[in-house]
C-alpha cells in the first residue's frame, strides 16, 4: 500500500470540500441516491400492495412499478401523459397532489442535512459542496426513473420532466444544507446587487416576510375549514360520489388516500374562491361567490362533490370572504407587533411610513406566495375542456394582494396608534419620549399639588426623572392673588396676557411649549399623587436607615465603654486602692473622660442636622461668643 500527500499550495477560491478529502463529497452523493431510492420504494410499496389487494388487476408486476416511478415524478410537479383512454388519444395529468410532495422532498432535505453533520470518523464537507454532491446524486436516480417509466401506461412528459424535477431537488436539498448551517439569515452572496442587499437586511423586510409567509398560511387553513364545511353540508353527495367509484374495499382506500392527496389543493381552490377569483372546473366554466357560471365538467369525485350547486351565490356563499379578511388581520397584527410592541421600550416604535411600508410589503409577501400555491394546486385532466382545472394563479396572487393590502395597511396604523397614544410623535410621525416634552400634565413649581425639584435630596431619585415646567433660560411667571402674572425680572402683565408674549398667546416666546399661564391655581393632578407618594416613602425609608445607623453607633460606643472600664479594673492596684479616692487615679481620669467623650457623642446626635451660621443676636449671643474664643474655664 503506498501513500501519498498533496504539496500543492493552498487556493484562495472557496473549495467543495474543508480539508480537500474526497470521501465526504462521495458521502454526500451517495446520500442523495439513497434518498431518491428511498422515495421510490415508499411508492413502490403503496402501489404494489393496491394491485395485490385488487381483485382485478389490469396488468402484472412490471405495470405496477411503473405506475410507481411515473408518480414518483408526479410528487414532483412532473406532468404524465394517459395513453389507455376510451377515446384512444393521450391525456395530459397534470394536477399535483400537494400531500405528495411532502414525501421525496423531506428525504431529500434530511439527506442534506445529515450529510453536513459533523462526525468522528469522516471530514465535514462544505456547504456548497453538499449542494452539489446530494442534488447529483438525487437527479442520477431521477434520470433513470424518468427513462424507465416512459414505457408504462403513465409516461412522464420529457420536458416537464427536465424542468421541474431539478427545480424540487435543488429546493429541497438547499432547505438542508440551510438547515444544517444554523438556519443564517445573512450575509447574501455577492453576486447580489449591492442596493438589493442593502434593503434585504432592513428589519422592515424580515417583518414583511414573517407576516407575508403568516398571511399565506392563515388562507391556506381558512380554505382548509370551508372544504371541511362545504362536504359537511353536501355530505350526501359526496357519501355517493365515494361509494360509486369502487365496489370493493381495495378500490375505496385507493379513493380515499387519493383524496386525502388532494386536500392541500382543495384547500387552495378554497381560498381563491373566498378571494374572490374562484377556480375553473373546465374552460367554460367558474366557480365564484357570486355565482358558477358556465357548465363545468365535474369528474365523479368526493372531493368535487362538495362544489357549490349551479346558480347565483347566496349570503352563505359570501361569507367565505372571512378567510381573506383574517389573512389581512394576520398580516395586520404581526407587522403591529414589530411596529409598535406591546412590552419595552415604546420611544423605539416606528414611525407611521415606516409601519405603513412594512405593512404593505408583507401583503405583497403574501400575495406572491399564494399565487405559487395556485399555480402548484392546477393543472389539466385531460384535453378538450379538462385541460383548465384550479384556480388561475395571477388572478389568485393579485387579489391576495388587494385584499392584504386595503386591510393590513389601515389596520397596523391602527393598532400602532393605539399602543402610542397619549405619546407626543415628531415630525415624521415616529413617537418622543414623554419626559422629553412638558405638557399640561407636569406640575408646575410651586403650584398647588406640585413639588419643588429642590425637595427631592434623596439619594433614590435620580435629577433627571423630574423636570421643571420651564427650561433653564426661559422666563418663569408666577400669578399673583390678583391675576397679573409676574415674570422673574419683575414685570409684569395684565391678567391672562401671559408671561412675555406680545400677541397674548399666554406663552413664552423662548419657551413655545410651555403651558400658557392661569391666573386660577393648578388641583392635584395624579402626576402629583404620584410625586408624593413617592417622597413619603423615601422618607420613610431614610427614617429607617437613620435609625438603624444611630443604634449601630449606640451599640459600638457602649461595647467601646465596658472594655475601657474592665481594662482600668485590671491595672488598678488593689492596696491603694481603699486608701486613695478614685478621683487620683489617672487611669480612672481617663474612663471618666473616655465616659464623658460618650455622653457628649450621643448628646450630638440629638442635635439638628443643620446649625445656624453664627451666634444668635443680642446680649446673650455675645456672650456666648465671648467664652468660646476664650476657651475653656480654668478648672479650680
Amino acid at each position: 500500500m503506498t501513500q501519498t500527500t498533496d504539496h500543492s499550495p493552498p487556493f484562495s477560491a472557496p473549495v467543495l470540500l474543508q480539508g480537500g478529502r474526497r470521501p465526504a463529497l462521495a458521502a454526500c452523493l451517495v446520500r442523495g441516491a439513497i434518498a431518491a431510492g428511498l422515495g421510490l420504494g415508499t411508492f413502490a410499496v403503496l402501489v404494489i400492495a393496491l394491485w395485490i389487494s385488487s381483485p382485478y388487476p389490469d396488468s402484472g408486476p412490471n405495470g405496477a412499478l411503473h405506475v410507481a416511478a411515473g408518480l414518483w415524478l408526479l410528487a414532483h410537479g412532473t406532468e404524465l401523459v394517459r395513453s389507455e383512454t376510451l377515446s384512444g388519444q393521450q391525456a395530459p395529468i397534470g394536477i399535483v397532489p400537494l400531500l405528495l410532495v411532502v414525501v421525496p422532498a423531506w428525504l431529500a432535505h434530511r439527506a442534506a442535512r445529515d450529510g453536513l453533520l459533523p462526525a468522528d470518523d469522516r471530514p465535514r464537507p462544505s456547504a456548497r459542496g453538499a449542494l452539489c454532491a446530494v442534488s447529483l446524486g438525487y437527479l442520477l436516480v431521477g434520470a433513470a426513473a424518468t427513462v424507465y417509466a416512459a414505457g408504462g401506461p403513465l409516461a412522464p412528459d420529457l420536458l416537464s420532466a427536465v424542468l421541474h424535477l431539478p427545480l424540487v431537488t435543488l429546493a429541497a436539498v438547499g432547505a438542508g444544507v440551510w438547515t444544517a448551517s444554523g438556519r443564517p439569515g445573512g450575509p447574501l452572496p455577492e453576486w447580489v446587487p449591492a442596493r438589493l442587499r442593502k434593503e434585504l437586511a432592513r428589519t422592515r423586510v424580515a417583518v414583511a416576510l414573517r407576516s407575508g409567509a403568516a398571511g399565506a398560511l392563515t388562507l391556506l387553513g381558512g380554505g382548509a375549514l370551508l372544504v371541511a364545511a362545504s362536504m359537511v353540508w353536501n355530505a350526501d353527495a359526496t357519501q355517493d360520489s365515494f361509494l360509486h367509484l369502487a365496489d370493493v374495499w381495495s378500490g375505496r382506500l385507493a379513493v380515499l388516500m387519493l383524496g386525502l392527496a388532494l386536500v392541500p389543493n382543495a384547500a387552495v381552490w378554497a381560498a381563491a374562491y373566498g378571494l374572490g377569483p374562484g377556480f375553473a372546473l373546465g374552460t367554460g366554466a367558474t366557480a365564484t361567490p357570486l355565482a358558477l357560471t358556465g357548465d363545468p365538467a365535474l369528474p365523479h369525485f368526493p372531493l368535487v362533490a362538495a362544489v357549490p350547486a349551479e346558480g347565483p351565490g347566496t349570503p352563505l356563499n359570501w361569507a367565505a370572504a372571512v378567510v381573506p379578511l383574517a389573512a389581512a388581520l394576520i398580516v395586520a397584527h404581526f407587522t403591529a407587533d414589530r411596529a409598535a410592541p406591546r412590552q419595552g421600550d415604546r420611544a423605539t416604535a416606528w414611525g407611521m411610513g415606516e409601519t405603513a411600508l412594512a405593512a404593505l410589503q408583507g401583503a405583497v409577501v403574501c400575495g406572491v406566495l399564494t399565487g405559487l400555491l395556485a399555480a402548484a394546486a392546477g393543472g389539466p385532466l385531460g384535453t378538450g375542456r379538462l385541460t383548465a382545472f384550479g384556480p388561475v394563479w395571477w388572478l389568485t396572487g393579485a387579489a391576495a394582494l388587494v385584499w392584504s393590502a386595503v386591510v393590513a395597511v389601515p389596520v397596523a396604523l391602527g393598532l400602532r396608534a393605539w399602543r402610542v397614544r397619549g405619546r407626543a410623535v415628531g415630525a415624521d410621525g415616529s413617537p418622543v419620549p414623554a419626559a422629553a416634552v412638558p405638557g399640561p400634565s407636569s406640575p408646575a413649581p410651586g403650584a398647588a399639588g406640585g413639588l419643588e425639584v429642590d425637595d427631592m435630596d434623596d439619594a433614590e431619585f435620580d435629577p433627571y426623572d423630574f423636570l421643571p415646567e420651564f427650561p433653564t433660560g426661559s422666563r418663569k411667571a408666577d400669578t399673583s392673588p390678583d391675576g397679573t402674572a409676574t415674570a422673574a425680572d419683575g414685570s409684569s402683565d395684565g391678567p391672562g396676557d401671559g408671561a412675555g408674549d406680545a400677541t397674548g398667546s399666554g406663552r413664552d416666546d423662548r419657551a413655545p411649549w410651555a403651558v400658557p399661564l392661569s391666573p386660577w391655581p393648578k388641583a392635584p393632578g395624579l402626576s402629583s399623587i404620584a410625586l408624593e407618594a413617592d417622597r413619603a416613602k423615601a422618607d420613610g425609608e431614610k427614617r429607617d436607615r437613620e435609625e438603624r445607623d444611630r443604634e449601630e453607633r449606640d451599640r459600638e460606643e457602649r461595647d467601646r465603654e465596658e472594655a475601657d472600664a474592665s481594662a482600668a479594673e485590671r491595672t488598678e492596684d488593689p492596696g491603694t486602692s481603699s486608701t486613695r479616692g478614685p478621683a487620683t487615679n489617672p487611669k480612672d481620669n481617663r474612663a471618666d473622660t473616655g465616659a464623658a467623650g460618650v455622653d457628649a457623642a450621643q448628646q450630638s446626635t440629638t442635635l439638628p442636622a443643620r446649625l445656624p451660621d453664627g451666634p444668635p443676636d443680642g446680649p446673650a449671643g455675645r456672650a456666648d461668643a465671648d467664652r468660646d474664643d476664650s476657651g475653656p474655664p480654668a478648672t479650680p
